[in-house]
């Protein structure tokens, strides 16, 4: 897991230099993750082989 945790920091960071605006949508609850938070996590399982349809 710590392999994740890892990957997940430093794909993180490179997607955080890119300075990339995202949309923002009107969210009546604050979510628990940004967007950029929930691309990095995606594409650290996907690197990491990781299936899930969740």
């Amino acid at each position: 897991m710590s392999n994740f945790i890892q990957n997940y920091k430093i794909i993180l960071t490179n997607l955080q230099r890119l300075q990339i605006d995202s949309l923002c949508f009107k969210q009546i609850r604050k979510p628990k993750l940004s967007t950029i938070e929930l691309i990095a996590m995606n594409l650290t399982s996907e690197y990491i082989s990781i299936d899930s349809e969740c």
